[in-house]
């Protein structure tokens, strides 16, 4: 059967390991993999624990690896690999801070020299690509008082590593095996992208980046560990890193949804079911915002939507959050628009639960491997508080469930509709057969044929959404045009 994993910070749903395992085990136990949104020292840092202080080491106020290796005893554990930084209070750099040239970890920081030995242009710095407003460069001063420019892609506190040192690499290698040992399955290459700055270029997912993501996915394998990249960029970068990696995010599936569902047209979503990579991981909205620039252009490569389109996605998320989405997404460096939606998938669609079982039901019948983002699956809308307080955008889609809001989400007609597909994924024989699809008319058509076993899925977007799901077996029939009937698919066993 087809493995669905869940996307969850353990200090969000659960309170910690051994609460999150309990909704596996419980409520939750038809998502035969869970991703772990970091758990490492901390795992509230300055980005959500992707700012490792101590990436080897699970965070005590969220338990143990004794923990994650329960968690991985009955079911698949995905966890990440931060490639491209680490904490600047991580032991490695506050020690090189301290000793520089005589520290162990010398080299293993990325520096302006390190990239530009003799000098850089204006041009030069200004053509790397940074998904932040700004340079991504921060001064730091060593305790002998010389100042250092370090590489600084996201925060300032988030200290890129030279991958190309063997420091660096001994370090990454270390952090592979001790995940390998803890329990983990797959390992996620979390900001590869950026991770190899090649002067003369804008340095995101380069052919520089490529051979390095194919030496690390040979040292991840020779662990023991299947790799899973995050890569948000143009479509064709997709397929380029696809054959290279054991699984790769379908980014693009977010947005041609929103656009199909916005538009009522299906023409730009049929041709990314055509070309789009088989080992996918199909996700509608995760822990960062939705990715709207992996359906749009690059440079002179023309998207899957166009500049206009991809406005108008935005637009519309700002009218269906009351402005919100608009103040909370950030513009990066040299670019007119943001590169994704800071909001829930459900607040951007206005909240109408058909057009969002509709997206979740083209996901969740499409190959690959479906992965369900907490929030989504508990049908979150955004938590402006939150980002009011803490004033991090992605921080919207980022809320901490209590047990009462947890046991209230469960009892509704969205989430249980979302089990109900769940379950339907994991469980019935379809799924393990043949997958095609058509278009009738303005109707697109999904369908999965095991034998006697068939999966249907018709959705029409215009002029309503519209869906109809269809499951048959030699012995039962059953069907779901309603979010209150697939409801019933996910009710309590």
């Amino acid at each position: 059967m087809t493995e669905v994993d869940l996307l969850a910070y353990p200090d969000r749903l659960g309170g910690d390991l051994a609460g999150l395992r309990s909704l596996l085990d419980g409520p939750l136990r038809d998502f035969a993999g869970v991703h772990i949104l970091p758990f490492f020292v901390p795992f509230d840092g300055a980005d959500a624990g992707f700012d490792p202080v101590d990436h080897g080491t699970v965070d005590p106020r969220l338990g143990t690896w004794d923990d994650v290796r329960t968690i991985a005893e009955h079911r698949s554990v995905t966890a990440d690999l931060i490639v491209n930084h680490v904490s600047s209070a991580s032991a490695e750099f506050v020690d090189w801070l301290e000793h520089g040239e005589r520290s162990e970890h010398d080299g293993m920081f990325l520096t302006f020299d390190t990239v530009f030995p003799n000098g850089a242009t204006e041009t030069d710095i200004t053509s790397f690509y940074r998904p932040r407003p700004g340079l991504p460069f921060t001064a730091y001063r060593l305790a002998d008082g010389t100042r250092r420019l370090v590489w600084t892609t996201f925060l300032p506190t988030q200290i890129d590593l030279d991958v190309a040192n063997e420091r660096a690499r001994a370090y990454l290698r270390r952090i592979l095996d001790t995940l390998c040992a803890g329990g983990v399955t797959t390992v996620r290459l979390d900001a590869v992208g950026y991770a190899v700055k090649t002067p003369g270029t804008d340095s995101f997912m380069t052919r520089e980046t490529l051979a390095f993501v194919r030496e690390i996915v040979a040292v991840a394998r020779s662990a023991g560990l299947r790799v899973l990249v995050e890569v948000h960029a143009h479509y064709t970068q997709q397929l380029a890193i696809a054959p290279l990696v054991d699984e790769v995010y379908d980014f693009a599936l977010a947005p041609l949804l929103l656009h199909s569902i916005g538009t009522g047209t299906c023409d730009r979503l049929v041709e990314w079911l055509r070309i789009r990579p088989a080992n996918a991981v199909t996700v509608l909205d995760t822990h960062d915002g939705i990715g709207v620039i992996d359906a749009g252009p690059s440079g002179d490569l023309p998207g899957l939507i166009d500049t206009d389109e991809m406005a108008a996605i935005f637009e519309r998320a700002r009218v269906a959050t009351g402005g919100h989405s608009a103040i909370a997404s950030v513009v990066p460096a040299w670019m007119q628009l943001p590169h994704q939606i800071n909001a829930t998938f459900f607040s951007v669609l206005g909240a109408p639960a058909t057009a969002y079982l509709l997206a979740r039901a083209v996901q969740l019948w499409l190959p690959g491997r479906p992965q369900l983002y907490y929030v989504g699956l508990l049908g979150g809308l955004d938590d402006t508080d939150l980002f009011r307080r803490t004033g991090q955008g992605r921080d919207v889609n980022r809320h901490t469930y209590t047990p009462a809001e947890i046991d209230a989400a469960l009892e509704s007609a969205v989430t249980r509709a979302q089990l109900g597909l769940v379950r339907a994924r994991r469980r019935h024989p379809a799924f393990d057969g043949e997958f095609r699809y058509w278009v009738d008319g303005d109707v697109l058509c999904l369908q999965w044929t095991n034998g006697d076993a068939r999966a249907a899925l018709t959705v029409s977007f215009a002029p309503e959404p519209a869906f109809r799901l269809r499951l048959e077996t030699a012995e039962e029939m059953r069907e779901a045009a309603s979010v209150d009937e697939l409801a019933e698919w996910g009710a309590p066993e």
